[in-house]
């Protein structure tokens, strides 16, 4: 059966010598995944690999078999909307880089979210298209998805209850007060004014973000762009 959709490019495997497996976040069907052979073949006559870089957003025609034994297969596929900034601007790249590798983690259902797909595919449109703000996306984002995903915290004072159960926070209580404020600016300001966020902050607000992704989601394990992502945020 044919299907149309958008999808948001998650990640890439190399598969044999020419195909490679590609995870993509679907607007109809949720996470899926797909084979596309050749594209890494010299004698392809496109550079198609460029469509499944993380978070390329796609127009998509798919076979799609609810019940199946093998990998679908993708029948159309074009770009929905090149990228203007994102591979260009260092900032961008990683931020983005570090956004893929969540959704690659955190994203598990194989059914239609309209909702939370329309919150992802617009947060990549922000980043692409926004002159500066953006440095704390990057939590927003954490922050944000979590209600999507179902356990979203009232207060930052929920956020570190749950941590300390399973975690010494060794913090003053200045300190500590100072992080759970930060916890509270991302649940309760919008995305645009995040930037009020001192950028001393950064660097904990998103390993407790991530701690407290580890107590709701199976496997969530070591974040890799993570290192890149504090580099950025160090120089922003």
């Amino acid at each position: 059966m044919l299907q149309k959709t958008r999808g948001v490019v998650v990640h890439y495997l190399k598969f044999r010598e020419s195909s490679i497996i590609t995870k993509i976040y679907t607007e109809e069907l949720g996470i899926q995944s797909y084979i596309i052979n050749g594209v890494r073949s010299r004698k392809a006559k496109h550079n198609k690999i460029a469509f499944f870089q993380p978070l390329t957003l796609l127009d998509l025609v798919v076979y799609h078999r609810a019940e199946r034994t093998q990998i679908n297969r993708i029948s159309e596929v074009k770009c929905a909307y090149p990228f203007k900034s994102i591979p260009f601007e260092i900032g961008k790249s990683g931020i983005a880089m570090f956004l893929a590798e969540i959704m690659q983690k955190a994203l598990k259902e194989e059914s239609e979210n309209k909702a939370l797909f329309d919150f992802i595919w617009e947060n990549i449109l922000y980043l692409d298209q926004s002159q500066g703000g953006y440095i704390n996306l990057h939590l927003h984002f954490l922050m944000k998805l979590s209600a999507y995903l179902g356990f979203a915290p009232e207060t930052g004072q929920e956020v570190f209850a749950q941590i300390k159960e399973h975690k010494n926070l060794l913090l003053d209580e200045a300190l500590y007060q100072r992080f759970e404020q930060g916890m509270d600016m991302l649940i309760g300001l919008p995305r645009e004014d995040l930037g009020q966020i001192p950028a001393a902050l950064r660097s904990g607000l998103i390993d407790y973000l991530l701690d407290f992704y580890r107590l709701h989601v199976a496997n969530f394990e070591h974040i890799k762009s993570l290192g890149i992502l504090r580099e950025i945020s160090r120089s922003a």
